[in-house]
């Protein structure tokens, strides 16, 4: 149970507290955009100093990659759900992909991990600490891992450049959607075609297609 409030703007409790400033960023972002938005419209919008908010955030970028975790989370519970009316590995891949980077796309935050125009921001924020990867890998490994178990996953791939691979895939389907309607056939056929068949048991290692 959180702490009262101290002056009735933050709580004691410290993850309660980084969860209010949080909350008040989103608010924010959705106001003026990420790019725009400043510390000192955060502190404003929560009720506290610009200080106060650097003492639970190092620095923006910390508080951006906390926001981006929080949003991307949020998704994910939406997405395993999904998933789970799929019947086979091949659906899951396809029509997951399609719905994450549907709704992440109109998400001003979780598009940081997953648009082209947002790279050159996202890259101290999610390329060098590998937020991308980590979050994509948190989101499908279950499902890659149950796939295996069933047999419609090769079991050799290295888990860590599969989620690569996968976040990849959602930059550039992302500008896709961006210009074409989500339910265009083009893009499951895409999928089908050129993303599905690395996974799949009938695929041969590329150091195997080299001997």
């Amino acid at each position: 149970m959180a702490r009262r409030k101290t002056g009735n703007v933050l709580s004691e409790d410290v993850d309660e507290a980084r969860k209010q400033i949080m909350v008040a960023a989103e608010r924010v972002f959705q106001r003026y955009g990420v790019a725009k938005t400043t510390m000192d419209d955060i502190g404003r919008e929560a009720g506290v100093s610009r200080p106060t908010v650097y003492r639970y955030f190092g620095d923006r970028d910390t508080l951006i990659s906390a926001l981006i975790e929080r949003r991307a989370r949020m998704l994910f519970v939406k997405a395993r759900k999904f998933l789970l009316d799929q019947e086979t590995f091949a659906d899951q891949l396809v029509e997951g992909l399609i719905f994450l980077v549907d709704r992440g796309r109109k998400d001003p935050l979780v598009r940081i991990l997953v648009s082209p125009e947002h790279m050159q921001m996202a890259e101290p924020l999610v390329g060098s600490s590998g937020l991308a990867a980590r979050l994509t890998a948190e989101m499908w490994e279950p499902v890659i891992d149950r796939a295996v178990e069933r047999g419609e996953v090769r079991p050799d791939l290295d888990k860590q450049k599969m989620a690569e691979w996968i976040a990849l895939v959602q930059f550039i389907l992302v500008g896709r959607l961006d210009f074409d309607r989500p339910d265009d056939p083009v893009h499951r056929e895409m999928l089908r075609d050129f993303v599905l068949p690395a996974f799949l048991p009938s695929a041969v290692p590329a150091a195997e297609r080299l001997t």
